[in-house]
């Protein structure tokens, strides 16, 4: 009977808050999946609602939206193959919080069965205990004689034979087990960082073999806010082996018959072409859902804001991308050829704004206060804050959105000035650490005709030039050591002696985390960046500013 089953994959790339317009979209994709023969259609968690919706869930208004345009939904796909639906609904109870993460399956016309989630993440990006009360009962229902057993997101991460430490004493996929599922379905809205698909599959695989059964998981696709999901909604027989995997950081709809043989798939993307893509989309996203048809951005000749342009341009098309160069006296002519050849490269507009009758006003201005004071970062910070006031009133006048150019190197210790080069609406490889600015950069020309990014730039020192001679490394170690100490900090949660036992020399670590807890004031003002390591700076870091700084 499973060889018989034709599932439909809605893979989405829903808007929050657009309740409306993502019901439309699924029911269209649920029309064309059932032209071409599905039986049944999943659709990605809170697919209705878009995810995460945080906050938007605790007015009631938008929960009343939520059930009546599921009601409209089941009304309108009378006649079309029956869909599950992640969306939130009401709790009923007496206790507990107001709503449950839910699977709706709709047919006929109306509601037929709702199924909640179990397992509530509160780790990392996640905090779903906020909002919802979790759910102990059975997930299954019947189709064309088949056992199928719903799941959403979390249900299926906690499986005691593949995690060596699992993060709850419950496994719904084990007590399901007992009813003997013929088909697992999994409704996710799992987000990416680099590695993820990878490790995901792993995990869906041993599940599917342990259990014997075929196993469907479908994941939302888009950016929202910080969060990046890449889709890739992928089908296992009852083997662990693959059967189909959707578009990766696209749209995707997808009829998958679980009587087809596994068939060698393409290698996946990996490493910094992964990684490029999820910018981009990210990018385009951010600037789409928040009402932005254009971005601007300040062009340094450097290879964060090369690459910054690069994204920006596949993102919005070269034609709304403006990059700005404000040059100083210590600009280098190099880095003012450079950003002007890398704007021809990409088809960019851009505009030269020199700043230094700005920076003489201010020197006049701050002469009596500062008189008797030595030079130091103060008049450099002063510098990168005119830039950004400049930046600032581009975007205004324009109605653009202002991209900032920081990686994460640089956010991570503090190497960035706050209301200057810090500030914008999006941050868009603030969670890149600089050597892989320089691999999403060599990948980027790798993939062109012809390079994007001069050459000039990529082997150049890296330097903020606002004074003369300066280079990055005059104030930190080099970049592959920094982004190696910082990894073990920041994505594995290690300590100064910790890392110190990994091989690095013990005082380079300790001046580099010590600039990483000083700077936490910086970052809880620093735009939103695009999540794409397994710990980035937002939602998932909370860190307190106001503390003793030790490891």
């Amino acid at each position: 009977m499973v060889l018989a089953m034709r599932l439909g994959l809605i893979q989405l790339n829903p808007t929050v808050g657009d309740i409306e317009g993502n019901a439309a979209r699924i029911e269209q994709a649920v029309r064309r999946a059932t032209a071409q023969g599905a039986r049944l259609c999943l659709t990605s968690e809170m697919a209705l609602t878009g995810y995460p919706p945080r906050d938007l869930l605790l007015f009631g208004s938008f929960v009343r939206r939520v059930t009546e345009a599921l009601e409209d939904l089941a009304r309108r796909l009378a006649n079309e193959a029956p869909v599950l639906v992640g969306t939130v609904e009401a709790n009923p109870g007496p206790c507990g919080k107001l709503l449950r993460n839910a699977a709706v399956l709709l047919g006929g016309g109306r509601v037929r069965h709702s199924f909640h989630k179990t397992l509530l993440p509160t780790y990392d990006v996640f905090d779903e205990s906020r909002y919802f009360e979790p759910s102990q009962e059975p997930k299954l229902f019947e189709l064309d004689g088949l056992r199928m057993a719903v799941t959403v997101c979390e249900d299926i991460w906690n499986d005691k034979d593949y995690w060596p430490r699992r993060n709850y004493a419950f496994d719904p996929l084990e007590a399901l087990a007992s009813q003997a599922p013929d088909v697992i379905l999994n409704l996710s809205a799992s987000p990416f960082h680099l590695g993820k698909q990878a490790e995901r599959e792993r995990m869906l695989a041993a599940i599917s073999r342990k259990y014997k059964a075929p196993l469907a998981y479908v994941n939302q696709v888009g950016g929202n806010d910080d969060l990046i999901f890449d889709g890739r909604s992928t089908v296992f027989d009852s083997q662990g082996r693959i059967l189909a995997r959707l578009a990766a950081f696209a749209e995707d709809v997808a009829v998958v018959n679980l009587a087809a043989s596994p068939v060698p798939l393409p290698a996946d993307l990996s490493g910094p072409a992964d990684a490029l893509e999820a910018l981009v989309m990210g990018t385009r996203d951010y600037a789409r859902k928040c009402g932005f048809k254009s971005a601007l951005l300040g062009l340094s000749g450097g290879i964060d804001s090369a690459l910054t342009a690069a994204v920006a341009a596949r993102a919005l098309g070269p034609d709304n991308v403006l990059g700005v160069l404000m040059p100083s006296p210590y600009s280098s002519r190099g880095s003012i050829d450079d950003s002007l050849e890398l704007a021809r490269n990409l088809g960019l507009r851009t505009l030269t704004l020199p700043i230094a009758p700005l920076m003489a006003a201010f020197e006049q201005t701050l002469e009596e206060p500062f008189r008797g004071l030595c030079p130091d970062v103060t008049e450099e910070n002063i510098q990168s804050r005119i830039r950004g006031n400049l930046l600032m009133a581009l975007s205004n006048k324009y109605c653009s959105m202002l991209l900032t150019t920081g990686n994460k190197s640089e956010l991570a210790v503090g190497y960035c000035t706050i209301y200057g080069d810090m500030s914008g609406g999006l941050a868009v490889i603030s969670d890149a650490p600089k050597t892989l600015v320089y691999a999403m950069s060599r990948q980027l020309n790798a993939d062109s005709p012809t390079p994007i990014i001069p050459e000039s730039i990529l082997t150049k020192p890296p330097s903020a030039e606002l004074r003369p001679g300066q280079v990055d490394q005059d104030s930190l170690p080099p970049y592959d050591v920094l982004d190696a100490i910082l990894a073990l900090h920041i994505e594995e949660h290690r300590g100064l002696e910790e890392i110190v036992a990994a091989g690095f020399d013990e005082p380079t670590v300790h001046r580099v985390l010590k600039l990483v807890a000083i700077a936490e004031f910086k970052r809880r003002q620093a735009a939103p960046g695009l999540r794409i390591t397994r710990r980035a700076f937002g939602t998932g870091w909370r860190m307190p500013i106001a503390r003793r700084w030790t490891f």
